[in-house]
Parts: structure tokens; C-alpha cells; sequence
């Protein structure tokens, strides 16, 4: 999913011209928003359509339009959308949110089927007869106009306007795809039903967002009543550290109970959502959700008109049964009158949070406050308790120049680039501390790899569609534009130091390290996670996050291998206080050699 980090920070992404994303979307969505005129004598009207205008707002209260949805039948809490104006929104999300200027979508009709087709003519279908929906190729329809790769992750472009370097290179000579199988969505295996009337198609709001929104732009449709969200759990805040502007509107309106149509529909939107995007569906032996919400007990709790207990099963479903760490509960919908839903832990999470204390407690004792960078004799120890990105690409040639370099990681790989390299360095060894790890943002994860490695291989799995990935980077992390190996930490000895606590893009770098061979791996074996964070909500509006159906992998012979279950070291550390004896890891370090 582009632009959705792994951990859902990445704040960075999000700063965009509102005036001008507004602007765009009106033009587009202005021009399409239309209701149809009323049934000819010859059709029969099979569905009480009404219109309703409601305000928009996208990722903040700035950025908002007002567009016309429709609701169904009488029921006033579950929205529906017309394909005509959808076509219009998506079009404005991919030009100015993801800033993929190339992005077209156009919308065709014929008969009683509907086409919406990208401008590398990959297409999605909306057969409304036989009530299926079917692509091609569905990653290339939610393709970034910009992407080496079909699953390329990395979410700087590499260039700027004026088309200069900017941080990364994309390897073309080192990238192919495997494109995945045609999809078919067959609702009707669901129980949700498209609508075709009058000329016009309709579907569900969040069926929509599910299906194309969420894996395209890492953004979820909310309906409060009052207005429309198009965002994700990380605009809105939380209750702890205080609601964003947008979360507070969100939360004004008036909780109450869901009707039964939307408690209906809400349940198998979601299991067609799961079915499609959870990414760890073969190793927990999933068939499908509806079955596993069976066997569980959880589908009466699941389709209960009160949204606290909905919530209260979907919190206990994803944090104990799931447990994956990258699937948890983030908030509860604006139905739910209880302000707090109960904090469910599971087994592995319980098991992770001992080791990241027992970790960082023995680091503690031993070194205290760990710098970035420090230098042991002839050996400079870098440690990364997480992976951070706080700027776009060109921010960081300017912030350097202006000496602002930010303290995130590609600020302190720079930094530390630097170090290794001044006149007159003792630095022969490069130990990469990964030990306190868990995770972040995939382009720093993919900085580090390039500055380590020079070329750096990513190999991606999507588990839905069966397309397979493979891209290679560069990293500029002399920040001169050029992509050498001046770059690249060539002609050091190189080491990554890695623990159970090593999780997401922490056990991620650590595998292309082992592929590679030319790092040494020490320690203990690492955490696993595989998958990149997907945040998704229910129809009722609940805020979630899942494995998502993007799974890291690494390439070796010809195949894929999952990276789930962890990486093993190449030299295992038996005490936890052999990490951080640096004196002592040194003196081992050289007496390898």
C-alpha cells in the first residue's frame, strides 16, 4: 500500500496543499455529481433512492467538498455512492493525495455494466447483473502511475519536479514482475447487493473505500450522520493523546444503535474486506472469516445492533485470535456510547512486550542513553530502536545545506555516512544495532539497506492476487546526487546486531542482510512480521489496522520465502548483556578477522 508506513506514523506524507487538493476534487467531482431523472414508464423502480448532500472532508477539516450519496430504502445510516461520482473522487485522490500527477481514471457504461479504466488501461468492472465485480489485474489498476515495480512500496518518487535525484534510484535492470491472477468480488457470496437504476450504478460507500480506497491510498470512508471522513485512525488521534480537529467532529455526533440493515451489511462488508486483504490468512489457516467468525462465537456479538458490543468482538477477534502485532484495534466507531473499549492482549503480544523490556532494561544498565552513533576503537556502532522518515525526498539536500538535518533516520545515516568516511578515520567494522527494533517506515528501512549494501533487493508477495515483486534501490546518502559507491559502506566489515524485539521492518532488513551475504548477523533470531500495515474501518465506523496483503519476502532461487517466522543470526549471542558490552563485542568483532 503506498504511503502507509509500516506503524502507521509517517505524518510527513500527509502535508499537502489543501487548497489546491480541494480545488481539484471539486472540479472533478463538480462535473459528475448529478441525480438521476426519475424512471421512464418503461422501468420499474426496484429501490427508493434519495439523495443527500453532505460535506466531505479529506484527511483533515480543511481539505473538504460537498458530494451527493444516496441512501437506500429508508435507512438512514448506511451510505451509497453512484459510480459516475466515484470515478470523479478517485480520480482527485490519485492526482493530489498520492501526488501521482499521471494518475486518469475514466468511466464507461454499457448496458448494465459498468467500467472505471486507468490510464495504463488496467480496468475494474462492475457487472451489475450478475452482481460481481472483476479485474484484470487488480494491482496494476491501484498501480502508481510513478512505480518501478507493480508492488512497489516505496513512497518517494526519487525525483523532483525538475527531475533531479532526490535519496533514492530504482534499479530498473533489476526489477520484474509476476502479475497476479484476474479477481472476481462475487457480492452476492456476501450478501451485498450493487444497485442498478435509472441508468445509474450504486454501491456501497464502504465497499468502495474497502475494495479501492484502502489498498490504493491507505484511507478509509467513515459516515457519522453528519458528514463524511475519507481518512485513517492516524488523522483522527485517539482519546490518550487527544483527538486531532477532525477526530473531535467525528466524535460529536449523537451515538446510537445501528439499524439492522447496517449491523447486516457491516458484518459481511467486513468479512469480504478480511477475506481480501488480511495478509496471513494461509498461516492461520483461514478458509474465510465468515466460517472463522463461526467457529469463534463471534458473529452474533459481531451483528448486534449495539456498537459497543461489536466493537468489543472485533478488538478481542483482532488482538488475541489474530495476534499478529501488525493487526490491532485502533478506536471505536462514534455509535459506540462507552468512550473506551476493553484492552485485549494476546499471547504474542504479551510475549513481545517482555522482550522489549527485558532488552531495553539490560541496554539501559549497561550504556544508559544509547546516541545513534558512537565509535568503539575501530568499530562505529549505529543504533536504530525504530525506522523514521519526517520529510519528503528533496527536504533533506536543503536541511543538510541549511545544517537542519533532521534526527530521523535518513538524517542519521547521513550523519553517520559522514563519520565513517572524515579524513583520518579508525572505522573498520559498522555494527547496524537493530535490537530494540520494531519497525517503521519502509523507505527508511529501504535507505539503510542501500547505504549497507549498495543495491538493495525488495521482494514483494501479494497474498490476494499472487503477484510477486521485485525491485532494487539505490540511496544517496552522501546526498550529491549521485548514485556510486560513495554511497555504499564497500569496504567496511559489516555486522547487524538483531533480537526477538527485531519486529516488521526490523526483521525486514535484517533477512535481505542474511540474502545478501554480506552482512553478518548477531544475536538471537528475530521477531518476524512480514506484512506491511493496512488500516481499514468497519461500516459502522470503527478504526482497525491488519496484515495486509502485502507480504516482505526474500528472493533465493528463483522463489519466495516468507520472512514471518524470523531470521536466524549467523553468530548466536547466549547473554543479552553480550549486546551491549561494546568493548567486549569489539574485541570479539576483530578477533573474527
Amino acid at each position: 500500500m503506498k504511503g502507509v508506513p509500516d506503524g502507521l506514523s509517517g505524518n510527513w506524507a500527509m502535508k499537502k496543499k489543501l487548497t489546491a487538493w480541494v480545488l481539484a476534487i471539486m472540479i472533478i467531482c463538480c462535473t459528475t455529481v448529478a441525480f438521476p431523472e426519475a424512471a421512464s414508464p418503461a422501468e420499474k423502480t426496484q429501490h427508493k433512492i434519495e439523495p443527500i448532500t453532505l460535506t466531505v472532508y479529506i484527511s483533515t477539516l480543511e481539505a473538504n467538498l460537498d458530494m451527493v450519496f444516496y441512501l437506500m430504502d429508508g435507512v438512514t445510516d448506511l451510505l451509497w455512492v453512484d459510480l459516475d461520482s466515484a470515478c470523479g473522487l478517485l480520480s482527485g485522490l490519485g492526482q493530489v493525495w498520492r501526488n501521482d500527477k499521471g494518475f486518469e481514471l475514466s468511466y464507461a457504461a454499457e448496458g448494465k455494466t459498468i467500467t472505471l479504466t486507468r490510464e495504463n488501461s488496467f480496468h475494474m468492472t462492475f457487472d451489475f447483473e450478475e452482481n460481481r465485480i472483476s479485474c484484470l489485474d487488480y494491482n496494476m489498476f491501484l498501480h502508481d502511475s510513478t512505480d518501478t515495480s507493480a508492488l512497489d512500496l516505496l513512497y518517494m518518487k526519487g525525483y523532483n519536479a525538475a527531475g533531479e535525484a532526490e535519496l533514492f534510484q530504482r534499479n530498473q535492470n533489476a526489477t520484474f514482475d509476476r502479475l497476479g491472477s484476474d479477481v472476481e468480488f462475487c457480492l452476492s457470496d456476501y450478501s451485498i447487493e450493487m444497485v442498478f437504476q435509472d441508468g445509474c450504478g450504486y454501491i456501497p460507500l464502504q465497499t468502495l473505500g474497502d475494495l479501492i480506497l484502502t489498498p490504493a491510498f491507505g484511507l478509509n470512508t467513515f459516515y457519522n450522520g453528519k458528514a463524511v471522513f475519507i481518512a485513517n485512525a492516524s488523522l483522527f488521534g485517539n482519546e490518550t493523546e487527544g483527538y486531532t480537529p477532525l477526530g473531535e467532529y467525528y466524535y460529536s455526533a449523537e451515538p446510537c444503535e445501528r439499524s439492522e440493515a447496517l449491523a447486516e451489511f457491516g458484518y459481511n462488508e467486513l468479512c469480504l474486506a478480511l477475506d481480501c486483504l488480511y495478509g496471513l490468512w494461509e498461516i492461520h489457516e483461514i478458509d474465510s472469516f465468515s466460517n472463522l467468525f463461526w467457529q469463534l462465537g463471534s458473529v452474533t456479538p459481531l451483528k448486534d445492533r449495539n456498537a459497543s458490543e461489536a466493537d468489543k468482538a472485533l478488538s478481542f477477534f483482532i488482538n488475541c485470535y489474530l495476534d499478529d502485532l501488525h493487526s490491532g484495534f485502533n478506536d471505536r466507531s462514534w455509535m459506540n456510547a462507552e468512550k473506551t473499549v476493553p484492552a485485549y492482549f494476546g499471547t504474542m503480544y504479551n510475549k513481545y512486550l517482555l522482550h522489549l523490556q527485558e532488552y531495553s532494561n539490560i541496554r539501559n544498565r549497561i550504556l544508559g542513553e544509547v546516541p545513534v552513533y558512537t565509535e568503539v576503537g575501530n568499530t562505529a556502532y549505529i543504533t536504530f530502536d525504530s525506522f523514521d522518515v519526517t520529510q519528503e525526498g528533496g527536504a533533506y539536500y536543503d536541511s543538510l545545506k541549511n545544517g537542519t538535518l533532521p534526527n530521523d533516520t535518513i538524517g542519521e545515516i547521513i550523519r553517520a555516512h559522514a563519520a565513517i568516511y572524515r579524513e583520518g578515520s579508525p572505522i573498520e567494522n559498522v555494527v547496524i544495532d537493530l535490537s530494540n527494533n520494531g519497525g517503521g517506515h519502509v523507505d527508511a528501512a529501504l535507505f539503510l539497506l542501500g547505504w549497507v549494501l549498495g543495491d538493495a533487493p525488495f521482494c514483494v508477495k501479494d497474498t490476494f492476487t499472487g503477484a510477486l515483486s521485485t525491485a532494487s534501490y539505490r540511496a544517496d546518502t552522501n546526498l550529491d546526487r549521485v548514485f556510486d559507491e560513495r554511497d555504499v559502506l564497500t569496504d567496511k566489515r559489516l555486522f547487524c546486531l538483531i533480537s526477538p524485539v527485531s519486529f516488521s521492518c526490523g526483521n525486514l532488513v535484517p533477512a535481505v542482510f542474511k540474502y545478501s551475504q554480506q552482512v553478518t548477523l548477531l544475536g538471537r533470531t528475530s521477531g518476524g512480521g512480514s506484512c506491511t500495515i493496512l488500516p481499514m474501518s468497519t461500516a459502522w465506523g470503527t478504526m482497525f489496522q491488519i496484515s495486509s496483503q502485502r507480504r516482505m519476502s526474500f528472493f533465493k532461487n528463483g522463489s519466495f520465502y516468507d520472512i514471518d517466522q524470523g531470521v536466524d543470526p549467523d553468530i548466536y549471542l547466549t547473554k543479552i548483556e553480550n549486546f551491549y558490552d561494546r568493548e567486549k563485542l569489539t574485541e570479539y568483532i576483530n578477533n573474527l578477522f
